[in-house]
């Protein structure tokens, strides 16, 4: 679990603060970091929570720090979803420019 370790770090955060705010033991978070033992799946979740992450991020299932969001299905056709693909290709910045071409268009269409 390096990426609990990780984000540990990142909020500074020594293995006694997080085993306290988890209601766990310091050796409990020294053994998940270190991959001697897994924790139970209320643990992981406590964890996920704090760090507003997902499980799969804990246990390095995905790379993907942030808490997966619920989405909606819609049905797209065919001209949405080659668009929508193509946004999910660009650079964050170029994602940035996007929006703000799109909100533009629609505060002065309106």
């Amino acid at each position: 679990m390096q990426n609990l370790k990780s984000l540990r770090k990142e909020h500074n955060l020594s293995q006694q603060k997080l085993a306290d705010i988890l209601h766990i033991s310091q050796q409990s978070v020294y053994k998940y970091e270190n991959g001697i033992t897994s924790p139970d799946i209320e643990t992981l979740i406590r964890m996920a929570d704090y760090f507003n992450t997902s499980i799969d991020y804990l246990v390095e299932y995905t790379d993907i720090s942030h808490k997966i969001e619920p989405v909606e299905n819609h049905m797209l056709n065919a001209e949405e979803l080659h668009l929508l693909n193509a946004y999910r290709q660009l650079k964050p910045s170029q994602k940035e420019v996007v929006q703000i071409v799109i909100k533009e268009y629609l505060n002065n269409s309106l």
